[in-house]
């Protein structure tokens, strides 16, 4: 059973950083692309940022240069570090993996909040 599991969700404030994880269990890690995905309220969710099997990033306009994402195979896990965070970057961050076969898997989400 596959299991994706998002922590480092915190309130914060404009300018400040955050490293979300996202622990991945029940698939062989090495072999799956990553992405991260937020939903703010009353809007749909978007991509924030992806990382391919071949270890290259894409990112959404209003992140790039703020956000990065990252993986560290041996430890099945997945980062996003985020910095220079505006209010705007408020939102339920999600992690998505999907595996060679092209099954997507879902998170639980974690909350970020940028706030003064």
């Amino acid at each position: 059973q596959v299991q994706l599991v998002e922590s480092g969700g915190a309130l914060v404030q404009p300018g400040g950083s955050l490293s979300l994880s996202c622990v991945v269990s029940g698939t062989r890690f090495s072999l799956t692309a990553v992405a991260w995905y937020r939903q703010a309220a009353g809007k749909q969710r978007e991509l924030v940022a992806a990382l391919d099997g071949n270890f290259t990033p894409t990112y959404v306009d209003s992140v790039r240069g703020r956000f990065t994402i990252s993986r560290d195979n041996g430890k099945s896990t997945a980062y996003l570090q985020m910095n220079s965070l505006k209010p705007e970057d408020t939102g339920v961050y999600t992690c998505k993996l999907r595996d060679p076969t092209g099954r997507d898997f879902w998170g639980q989400g974690t909350q970020v909040t940028v706030s003064s």
